[in-house]
């Protein structure tokens, strides 16, 4: 028997059969949007090989709208109820003949966008990453900028390009800087991917009234894979002043599945030491948010990165409580990016632009061939898992992009 887990039952305890290795095992109850053939998109949890249809077994129109907006605005005593009732169907064997009816293989279902997304902002908050950046593009100077251990840094993103795991990504086109230093137009050299973690916002927020890295989780409702594309060349030649733009507005791809915050209770893990010491508003001694969760990269199949996130230099309490410190209010569907999480060693870093170092080292694929940057028809994967109860794993099922060539260059 496993120990037990956030509610008291172990990972063992369902009458559900369920494979040894599942990340989706009872102590993890990921939610997310999915529909089937003749039915319309409806709420559902991932467990095992199943989806538990939350539409069909409750009625609730709240898990019929084709979005998990409705019900995480309902806030963490709705949040908490529900994992309960859920725990209590799935680990007592008299509710078994009422829930098995309403248990559909996943392999058979079709997942969709767990969430309408409100805003989109990406952080910028592993350290090694920016170091390795800061390196890449200015060879010579302080790979950090002044500003960078005093709060996380950020940009707006454009939500509407918010997709879902498998939706094609284009090849962006724009300008970018020719060999004259003179600008040329046309489809992006340098694509690259960003593997990271996605932070969902169940609970809004009143504006004018910032929200203390203490209140994380009374408003952040669960965590998501994040693959922020990122198109390098044009990257660089319009983010001089202000930041990203169309180099990162074409395409941002989530996985379907939003695991909540309550199943990563056993991954929870005090950040690195910040030095110097934040201003008090980005204080989190007392009860910190780092998460052990271990991210893996595969390239056409290929594992290339497992970036670690436990060594993330913000965590995303306090990115949560820079976002809002000017008074600018949350909204239910906010999605927020860790930003690229890159470890210290070369097989931990999470970008192409940092595993070929800007291209000059380029990475060598297992068949021999070799990337600088994103090929048509590459296929970028990112998975995830975290400590669970009892050595367990807690998963997060997958995210997943091809590239395609580009159309909008004529």
């Amino acid at each position: 028997m496993v120990g037990p887990g956030p509610l008291g039952v172990t990972a063992r305890d369902t009458w559900l059969e369920l494979p040894e290795d599942t990340g989706f095992g009872i102590a993890n109850l990921p939610l997310g949007v999915f529909s089937t053939a003749g039915r319309p998109p409806r709420t559902g949890i991932a467990i095992g090989r199943h989806v538990l249809d939350l539409g069909g077994l409750t009625g609730d129109p709240v898990h019929s709208t084709g979005s998990l907006n409705a019900f995480m605005a309902l806030g963490p005593g709705a949040w908490r109820g529900l994992r309960e009732q859920v725990t209590d169907r799935l680990t007592d064997e008299r509710y078994r003949a009422r829930i098995e009816p309403h248990l559909i293989p996943r392999a058979g279902v079709r997942l969709h966008l767990p969430i309408a997304v409100a805003d989109y902002v990406d952080f910028y908050s592993s350290e090694q990453h920016a170091v390795n950046v800061g390196r890449i593009f200015r060879p010579g100077s302080p790979p950090l900028t002044p500003n960078w251990k005093h709060l996380p840094i950020g940009y707006h993103g454009r939500a509407g390009t918010v997709d879902v795991s498998g939706t094609p990504v284009l090849r962006p086109c724009g300008q970018r800087e020719g060999p004259d230093g003179e600008p040329i137009f046309g489809p992006s050299t340098r694509l690259d991917f960003e593997a990271e973690l996605g932070f969902v916002v169940g609970a809004p927020s009143e504006p004018g009234r910032p929200v203390p890295v203490g209140a994380f989780p009374d408003h952040v409702f669960g965590v998501c894979l994040l693959n922020d594309w990122s198109a390098r060349d044009l990257q660089a030649w319009e983010y001089v002043p202000l930041g990203p733009f169309l180099g990162k507005s074409f395409r941002t791809s989530i996985s379907p599945w939003v695991v909540p915050l309550a199943a990563l209770e056993e991954a929870r893990v005090r950040p690195p030491v910040r030095d110097p010491r934040p201003l008090p508003y980005l204080r989190d001694d007392e009860d910190p948010w780092g998460l052990d969760i271990t991210l893996e990269v595969r390239l056409g199949g290929e594992t290339v990165s497992r970036p670690p996130a436990a060594g993330l230099y913000w965590t995303a309490a306090q990115q949560l409580a820079h976002l809002t410190v000017n008074g600018a209010n949350l909204r239910t569907g906010d999605l927020y990016g860790s930003g690229t999480v890159s470890g210290p060693e070369r097989n931990q870093r999470g970008s192409l632009l940092e595993l070929s170092w800007g291209g000059t080292d380029p990475l060598t694929l297992a068949d021999g061939s070799a990337r600088t940057f994103l090929e048509d028809g590459d296929v970028v994967t990112l998975t995830a898992s975290a400590p669970g109860p009892g050595g367990t794993r807690v998963g997060f099922g997958e995210v997943t992009g091809q590239v395609l060539p580009a159309r909008c260059c004529q």
